[in-house]
């Protein structure tokens, strides 16, 4: 037997399609028959790698007598947050207005209208079909007071954002003590011990770590710096990397990095890679080069797709089981390396009875490679050529487990964010075959995901479905302007900047001066939510108004330049008051505060110039070049090489430029810093 869903495309949805649950996806369909019959709908969210949606499928939505209970009295939706963040946005955020904690699966009750009256995430079996039976009893009982209390939760749900927030758009003074604040309230709150963020559960929050770096380096601040590096080898070393094959799982329950919740996402391994890319670029430590040169041969074996595409997700199960595929125990690798096991056991903490539950091994590092060598008597190039072979092995055995389940479509923005890594691990180590898999996948999403000028968010079997929202196109913008600055291709430059007037055009609301997180008018929904705040993901209408800052920047377009200045205006009372939550935004505040560097090279040369260039990051800035004259953008027109047709580096600020150089030194010493 199969429902609806078997005509899905999301690997979630299809986990679902043979459930005895009677399960529509979201659509008219469903919308129409809780209408027509006068029956509450239930929403249930979640996503492929989630446990607990595994968890609840298994006790209760595979179970012949919940599935009658929940078939007799309610119209059921089954929905995927991946491919449609729009309405999880708009029901987690019900549910958090309910006084009720969020999270996944997400489980909400709506009246026929779609206004939600009640919610909440994991039900243990009885407690949900008790809830069901009650709800059903209180809608044929009291439908009256049920639709009253949806009115509202969906007039809270109409409430803008900036309403909520108090913020109002518009440009405002940025005082360098100001930013100096924001660090500061940032940093105390860093765990000294362990890294990261004094929080358990820990997850990495790429866009603090960023920020700090950025302005470690333009403040001179090597304390800043330190912390930064800190934290990305406590990551590097904790049990939340995969030691064997590469790759970071999305947070570890407790707050020494040492057990994860093992699933994989794309779109923090993209933002991990360009961390930890920019890490080495500055620190030239090669800890941080092993992160990207593993996370990369991961996304190369295991995440890429034959098209160029890369897929979004990693299960933390396999044989239902959490974490079965990535653990050890003792007695399997003395098997496998009974050499290696002494120096091995203390590199990886590993236990004859396990270092975690059910007599297993996690592999979590606490010792340096140099301490670890010197222990043992080795030098550490010695240590790190046994440890590779050691990999090697492991790798090939546990090759032959059953693999985690896979989530293998492909979204539009997550992509976006893994080419950008892809990038900036480029520019961290010259390796063109990097920046070739940034490239063709981004031709993919160009091709196959663009169409009749619409980017789509989600692709898979040869067909692209839902039209993008605000983060695909954010992040696809971000990682173009990032394969421009790369390659000198202006195409590159021109589809960013195809992308963001089309942003403009449909997503911008012009009465608070920020975008929606939907497009208003693809499809009516009972709210359109704007996103503020960075998390995991930063926030779209952070990385939308950093990308219109670069964008005016390369196009010399002031346009642009408004809407970001008003944006951050907008945003820098609350960006003083809780930065953990607002990073991405710090970092415009930094780009604004500073100004941007926006660099030129032009003649025979540049090429090679540039790419030296950004082999030493350098924050805060743009970078064009080309081997000729040429007036494919306008940050390169009007510029010229020397008498000897050789590049020359132009070092501008607000257009206006110093004296061209010819050499990086030169041109670097022409850079700001904050003072």
């Amino acid at each position: 037997m199969s429902n609806r869903l078997i005509s899905s495309q999301s690997p979630y949805l299809l986990q679902h399609a043979h459930n005895p649950v009677d399960w529509y996806p979201w659509g008219p369909e469903a919308l129409k028959k809780s209408e027509v019959e006068n029956k509450p709908i239930l929403v249930s969210i979640g996503y492929s790698a989630c446990h607990w949606c595994h968890v609840m499928e298994r006790e209760s939505f595979e179970d012949e007598l919940t599935a009658d209970l929940m078939n007799e009295s309610f119209v059921c939706i089954k929905i995927d947050r991946e491919e449609r963040p729009d309405i999880d946005n708009i029901y987690m955020d019900a549910v958090q207005a309910m006084g009720l904690q969020g999270g996944w699966p997400l489980n909400v009750f709506l009246m026929p209208n779609q206004k939600p009256f009640y919610g909440g995430t994991y039900f243990p079996n009885a407690q949900w079909k008790n809830l069901l039976a009650n709800i059903a009893d209180a809608f044929s009982k009291h439908e009256d007071q049920l639709a009253e209390s949806a009115e509202g939760f969906g007039n809270s749900l109409n409430k803008k954002e900036t309403e909520k927030y108090g913020i109002t758009a518009g440009n405002q003074e940025l005082d360098p003590d100001e930013l100096a604040e924001v660090m500061a309230k940032l940093s105390a709150q860093f765990d000294p011990e362990w890294g990261g963020m004094n929080r358990i559960p820990k997850f990495p929050m790429p866009a603090i770590w960023s920020f700090a770096l950025d302005y470690g380096l333009l403040s001179r601040n090597k304390d800043i710096q330190d912390k930064v590096f800190f934290t990305l080898r406590k990551i590097g070393m904790g049990g939340i990397y995969d030691q064997i094959r590469g790759g970071f799982a999305r947070y570890s329950v407790d707050g020494e990095w040492f057990a994860p919740h093992f699933e994989k996402m794309l779109y923090d391994n993209g933002q991990l890679l360009e961390l930890y890319a920019k890490a080495y670029q500055t620190s030239g430590e090669k800890f941080f080069l092993e992160k990207v040169t593993e996370t990369i041969a991961w996304l190369e074996t295991e995440m890429l797709q034959e098209e160029g595409g890369f897929h979004s997700a990693q299960d933390a199960d396999s044989e239902g089981v959490e974490g079965k595929f990535y653990t050890w125990t003792y007695k399997e690798l003395a098997r496998i390396l009974p050499d290696e096991l002494p120096w091995l056991s203390k590199l990886y903490n590993l236990k004859s009875g396990g270092n975690w539950e059910d007599g297993v091994n996690i592999l979590f590092q606490t010792k340096s490679y140099a301490e670890i060598a010197s222990e043992f008597g080795f030098s550490e190039p010695e240590l790190i050529d046994k440890l590779n072979q050691v990999k090697f092995k492991l790798i090939e055995v546990r090759n032959r487990r059953i693999f985690p389940g896979k989530d293998d479509k492909i979204l539009s923005g997550w992509n976006g964010l893994m080419s950008a890594g892809l990038i900036q691990a480029f520019f961290a180590t010259g390796e063109k075959r990097m920046l070739d898999l940034a490239l063709n996948n981004l031709k993919f999403l160009e091709e196959k995901l663009y169409l009749d000028g619409v980017l789509h968010r989600s692709y898979k079997n040869g067909e692209a479905y839902t039209p993008g929202f605000l983060e695909d196109y954010a992040n696809v913008v971000r990682a173009s302007l990032m394969a421009f600055e790369a390659s000198g291709d202006s195409h590159w430059l021109d589809f960013a900047q195809q992308l963001t007037d089309f942003c403009l055009k449909e997503f911008y609301d012009e009465s608070d001066g920020f975008f929606f997180f939907n497009n208003p008018k693809a499809e009516k929904l009972i709210a359109n939510k704007k996103e503020l705040f960075d998390n995991v993901i930063p926030a779209s209408n952070s990385v939308m108004a950093r990308n219109l800052h670069r964008l005016s920047l390369f196009t010399y377009e002031n346009k642009y330049q408004e809407v970001s200045s008003k944006m951050l205006g907008g945003m820098k009372d609350l960006i003083l008051k809780d930065p953990g939550f607002l990073s991405n935004w710090a970092s415009l505040f930094l780009e604004m505060l500073i100004p941007t560097a926006e660099i030129a090279i032009l003649g025979k040369g540049a090429e090679a110039q540039a790419l030296e260039f950004q082999k030493s990051y350098v924050p805060n800035s743009v970078i064009a070049y080309s081997e000729e004259l040429t007036e494919t953008a306008p940050i390169l027109s009007g510029k010229t090489a020397d008498s000897d047709g050789n590049a020359l580096i132009y070092v501008c600020f607000d257009h206006a430029c110093r004296r061209p150089v010819s050499s990086i030194e030169d041109a670097i010493s022409q850079l700001p810093y904050l003072a």
